[in-house]
């Protein structure tokens, strides 16, 4: 087509603008091109090297998270049950005894073993005519001659007693203080149960304050058992706590433990159902 503009100078230099702006666009085209075939690049690089997840391991990955959903219903009748079972198992024991099954309950004075240690002047006694016997009593009653110390002396009774026997009653497989403290556990569990969404945590100066007393009672009674080893000339009489103080000061830790814990177990596990809910629709 023939140019209309009368000013060839100014033809030109219009001529010029359209190419430059023509290879500008050409160019900008490109680039959007090139962006867009590396992003898509990446995106595949990514797809492949991710692992492919076959049937079995989303099945696997599904009732993985049908228990934490489940969980998260009735963790509270868990616990309470663990709990139950933790502390009912040693007060079994002395029943078993008593009825003449002596293999099942030596069973689970082994297995509460490790976790206790299982004093006979420390622990709880059924089936006998006391509860509870104090050091001395047992010492005169097993004819052991005293040693040096009360806590050599207490490991020859318990070896002499064992499981308890008909004059005495038998042991309870878990001593008095940890009875008092998983049975606090078990009935605060029971207690927290009935007003779960309303109790708030308690603070951790409150926890402090609950763990004091046992703190105090049975940290001074390990003390002055240490002190004759360590320092045999220091002026200091072995401290034997009472069966009620260890009741009592167990019971409170257990108490105040399960106050601090459970309202954010309830909220954690609150959490995780919302997010299975909204994930799954699981009701």
């Amino acid at each position: 087509m023939r140019c209309l503009c009368y000013n060839p100078l100014l033809c030109g230099s219009e001529r010029e603008k359209l190419a430059r702006l023509s290879q500008m666009s050409a160019e900008d085209n490109v680039g959007e091109a090139t962006t867009a075939e590396v992003l898509a690049e990446v995106e595949r690089r990514r797809a492949a090297a991710a692992p492919a997840v076959g049937e079995r391991q989303r099945r696997i990955v599904i009732l993985a998270d049908r228990f934490v959903f489940w969980l998260s219903k009735h963790w509270l009748a868990v616990f309470n049950t663990l709990a139950l079972l933790y502390v009912g198992l040693p007060i079994l024991a002395p029943v078993l005894m008593y009825l003449g099954a002596v293999r099942p309950a030596a069973a689970i004075h082994l297995i509460y073993k490790p976790l206790c240690h299982q004093m006979p002047h420390r622990s709880w006694f059924l089936f006998g005519p006391q509860f509870a016997y104090t050091l001395e009593y047992l010492t005169a009653h097993t004819g052991i001659e005293p040693l040096s110390t009360s806590s050599e002396t207490a490991y020859l009774i318990r070896t002499a007693i064992g499981y308890g026997e008909k004059s005495l009653g038998y042991k309870v497989a878990l001593c008095q203080r940890d009875v008092a403290i998983y049975g606090a556990i078990f009935l605060a569990g029971l207690l927290y149960s009935l007003g779960r969404r309303r109790l708030r945590p308690l603070p951790w100066w409150g926890y402090v304050l609950g763990l004091l007393p046992m703190a105090a009672d049975g940290g001074y009674q390990l003390f002055s058992s240490l002190v004759p080893y360590l320092f045999p000339d220091f002026p200091i009489s072995p401290y034997e706590s009472t069966s009620l103080t260890r009741t009592i000061t167990g019971g409170i830790f257990g108490l105040v433990t399960i106050w601090l814990a459970y309202p954010y177990v309830q909220e954690t596990m609150d959490e995780f159902s919302d997010t299975l809910h909204q994930r799954f629709g699981w009701e």
